[in-house]
């Protein structure tokens, strides 16, 4: 099933579990919104126009995070003028992640937006020591790469540790990760931190040492 929703001004197209970003919204990362414009759904039913909207179909998102966009340059230039201005800006945006798709008047469920996670365990974790969000701890994985997976719901080594090869092969070419999963063995060390076993970096090591990020 997919809905077309409208937000800021916007249109989008979307399907369960697509991460889009839309103009910016007033909710707290990780709350649950619903977007009330909608102005098609489609499935196996056919598709069905609103006029404008599609009368008791809504569509519910969790938020992931606030973000900006790539920075726009405005430069203006008049001639023989002596007169030139450049300008930068930067668009406010929030990055959601669509979790339902609902009709007929239902609401929305909190428990739905995490329905497609597979957490495992962490009892091997000494309590209160280790940050499971840390993505960084994960040799290979910079500031640039956990935005990029922080933006597509990926928060955790939980997550990351129940990939299968598929999931690998779908994000590095989702995420233009380059084969850098496989070749620095996102999962096994995903795995190994969840088990208690010390990053593989020795700069991580140190980090995770003093408790802070370096």
């Amino acid at each position: 099933m997919f809905a077309v929703i409208k937000t800021g001004g916007k249109q989008y197209r979307v399907n369960q579990n697509d991460v889009l970003r839309v103009e910016k919204l007033d909710a707290k990362v990780g709350e649950v919104i619903v977007f009330p414009e909608i102005l098609a759904v489609g499935g196996d039913a056919g598709l069905t126009f609103g006029t404008p909207t599609v009368a008791g179909a809504s569509v519910a998102a969790e938020v992931v995070e606030h973000d900006r966009d790539d920075k726009v340059i405005a430069f203006k230039k008049r001639r023989r003028q002596n007169s030139k201005r450049k300008r930068g800006h930067r668009q406010h945006q929030t990055v959601v992640r669509i979790s339902e798709i609902l009709t007929g008047g239902a609401k929305p469920s909190k428990a739905a937006a995490k329905a497609d996670e597979a957490p495992v365990a962490v009892a091997a974790l000494p309590a209160g020591e280790l940050d499971v969000s840390n993505l960084s701890l994960i040799s290979g994985i910079g500031p640039t790469i956990e935005k990029k997976l922080r933006a597509a719901g990926i928060v955790s080594w939980n997550e990351i540790a129940a990939w299968t090869d598929e999931d690998v092969a779908k994000w590095d070419e989702e995420l233009a990760l380059r084969g850098r999963a496989t070749r620095e063995e996102w999962v096994t060390q995903a795995k190994e931190l969840l088990a208690g076993k010390p990053p593989r970096a020795k700069a991580d090591q140190a980090e995770l040492a003093s408790g802070k990020d370096l």
